[in-house]
């Protein structure tokens, strides 16, 4: 028999066909058959068969999985899917000449996508050839998707090698594509036809294929990485220990207190290319020890996880180590403010953070309400922080934008063989990671109605079933919900339960909008230019008069979210100390191009304004306000987002009522600039 990997074991002979179906039906009857009827690649694989006893007779692959599950599947292998589907379909012209297809599987021999001549669309689907169907070995025997599959190396497989009967009229070449990091299999590139279309080079087209999309999956995996990078930058400063993993547990970035920080609790770790994490995201299944009482977030864009950002909060270095189901939870006792980190002095604002404040030490469910970017996530923070259970974990799920399966994986966990690719250990849901603390259900009104009385059942019982378990599993935690949406609309939709809205906002805090607490804005402008100073390493940078013009002018329908990162933009794009309007993003130039440029003092982020100089700022916005609607006390009441009583008031305390005067008499008088006054 030829040796493995040798050139002639390398492709099929089509001319000794009649030769290698004896071989076949020598040894499916029971009997053996002479050295070198067929190549050892064959010969090996068959007898895989035997001992997996793959039915001979077998004309088709197994029955496919749904829609909806072949959905779930390509979600699983987007990443691959996307490297792979522009260089498929490049190559649907040829194939379309060749009487071809071009087949993707993911590592389970499932085939996800399917390209090619339509004409051979149809004999493949009878075959089972299409997206859907399972290839492997055991389901259908010697065949080129399983069998590479099975070597983790490209195999070609022609006619009479086929193992089972009914596929035998097939010739198919494939090659295994690797994760470019670690060499795992990601998944199979498959181009198969009716035996007359056999060709050598389909083989090669298969390996350089795999190796395309190889590149590409590196170049993506690249870009999520930065994406990572990005998006955890502001998470390295501080005394706490911060580690960066991507969403295989694989190394990023860590700061220089995590190493320390470790050896402090008696854990000593090598952080280099080579570490890797097991299930970051579980709770104590496969998770270390030491990462028991980290605070682990999950980085995620529309494709899915990025990775995990791990926080190792200072205090833990000075705790007796021992698991975090055995540590009294704690109450904030050191003196600060839980709520200190929400910024702003505005009556609106200090209602809702009064209440929430007077909200925390009890255990009944929060529902907070507010538009999109108000900080509902950072009222949830501060809530756990002032609550009894400030010393168990806080966990946060966005319950927008993630498929239903998906959602209901992440909030109540499975159990090991749940469903096709789950973890062999199962996975710990964010309900169940939340015990002894706090869950925050972002965006719970976005979450589908079948899966709201699994939540109330929780709530009602404090017990939850893992999907595909069978004995519930004891919780503890408080309930932080948050929404957008008028809840009560969508109940009179049927969109959202009635039960469950009274059981999740048993007290609800309503936060307002940045266009309702404008009075806030000169103190928040300069509490993000500082904090994004020190968090990037910059010295104090300012604002020149008209950039503050329009940052204090503009909208903010994105609320505090858009302005922080709209600060955070204008200061990476600025070089010079001074940050000027055109370092911020264009569509608050543009909401405000008629926005009056006088002059007046930079606001600065160097932490020694003093609050003359916040009313200074303050009373200039008036000025303009009411220079810019000639005088008019509505309209400018309505640009300052404030009532008409209010500037009544600011204007008697900041002596502004000359200056409505002196507008009223040039009413009608323009400026050179087009600016009123």
């Amino acid at each position: 028999m030829q040796q493995a990997g040798t050139p002639m074991d390398w492709f099929p002979s089509p001319e000794h066909d009649a030769r290698i179906m004896s071989a076949w039906e020598h040894l499916v009857g029971g009997g053996q058959f002479g050295p070198n009827a067929v190549r050892s690649v064959v010969d090996d694989s068959w007898r895989r068969c035997l001992d997996s006893r793959v039915d001979p007779a077998v004309d088709r692959a197994p029955p496919p999985v749904g829609e909806n599950r072949l959905a779930q599947w390509r979600d699983r292998n987007a990443q691959l899917i996307d490297a792979s589907a522009p260089l498929m379909q490049q190559t649907r012209e040829l194939l379309s000449q060749t009487g071809t297809i071009m087949l993707l599987a993911d590592p389970n021999g499932l085939i996800l996508q399917h390209e090619g001549d339509m004409r051979t669309i149809e004999p493949a689907g009878e075959t089972g050839l299409i997206a859907g169907f399972n290839w492997i070995e055991p389901n259908c025997g010697t065949n080129a998707i399983g069998t590479a599959l099975a070597l983790q190396q490209p195999v070609q497989i022609h006619g009479a090698e086929h193992f089972c009967a009914g596929i035998k009229r097939w010739t198919c070449s494939a090659a295994v594509i690797r994760d470019p990091v670690d060499a795992r299999i990601l998944g199979v590139i498959d181009v198969s036809g009716l035996a007359d279309t056999y060709s050598r080079y389909c083989l090669a087209l298969t390996v350089s294929l795999a190796a395309r999309i190889e590149n590409r999956i590196a170049k993506n995996a690249m870009g999520r990485r930065l994406q990572l990078l990005d998006r955890c930058a502001a998470h390295f400063g501080g005394r706490d220990a911060v580690l960066l993993v991507d969403e295989h547990g694989r190394f990023v970035k860590a700061n220089a207190h995590v190493v320390p920080t470790l050896r402090r609790l008696g854990f000593d770790i090598d952080l280099d290319a080579d570490f890797v994490l097991p299930a970051p995201d579980a709770v104590t299944s496969g998770r270390p020890q030491w990462l028991l009482r980290a605070h682990v977030e999950t980085i995620r864009d529309t494709d899915g996880p990025l990775g995990f950002l791990i926080v190792i909060p200072d205090a833990a270095a000075r705790r007796v180590r021992e698991p975090a189901a055995l540590i009294e939870p704690e109450r904030q006792t050191d003196g600060t403010d839980a709520f200190e980190s929400i910024a702003g002095r505005g009556p609106a604002l200090r209602a809702a953070v009064a209440k929430a404040r007077q909200l925390a030490p009890s255990k009944v469910p929060v529902l907070l309400l507010g538009e999109t970017g108000v900080g509902k996530e950072l009222f949830a923070q501060s809530i756990h922080r002032a609550s009894a259970n400030s010393g168990g974990p806080f966990v946060a799920l966005n319950c927008g934008g993630l498929s239903r399966d998906l959602l209901a994986s992440e909030l109540f966990g499975y159990a090991e063989g749940a469903f096709t690719g789950a973890r062999r250990s199962g996975a710990v849901g964010k309900i169940e990671a939340a015990h002894g603390g706090t869950l925050f259900l972002d965006e719970i009104g976005e979450m589908p109605l079948d899966i709201q009385p699994h939540l109330l059942r929780v709530l009602e019982e404090n017990e939850i079933y893992r999907l595909g378990e069978n004995t519930p599993r004891k919780v503890n935690f408080r309930l932080v919900a948050a929404t957008h949406r008028n809840l009560k609309d969508a109940i009179a939709d049927g969109t959202f339960r009635m039960d469950l809205f009274y059981r999740i906002a048993v007290t609800t805090v309503s936060i307002p909008s940045l266009r309702e607490r404008r009075d806030d804005l000169p103190e928040l402008i300069g509490h993000w230019l500082r904090r994004l100073c020190e968090r990037y390493g910059l010295p104090p940078r300012s604002f020149d008069d008209d950039a503050l013009t329009r940052l204090l002018d503009y909208d903010w329908p994105g609320n505090v979210r858009e302005l922080r990162n709209a600060i955070e933009g204008a200061l990476l794009m600025t070089d010079g100390p001074v940050i000027t309007s055109a370092n911020l993003p264009a569509e608050i130039v543009a909401a405000n191009a008629e926005t009056i440029g006088a002059p007046f003092a930079v606001f600065d982020a160097a932490g020694d304004e003093t609050s003359a100089s916040l009313q200074a700022v303050e009373a200039e916005s008036i000025r303009r306000a009411l220079a810019r609607h000639a005088g008019n006390l509505t309209q400018a009441a309505g640009q300052l987002g404030i009532a008409k009583s209010t500037l009544y008031e600011k204007i008697r305390r900041y002596g502004l009522a000359d200056a409505v005067g002196e507008v009223r008499r040039h009413r009608g008088m323009r400026r050179p600039d087009g600016a009123s006054g």
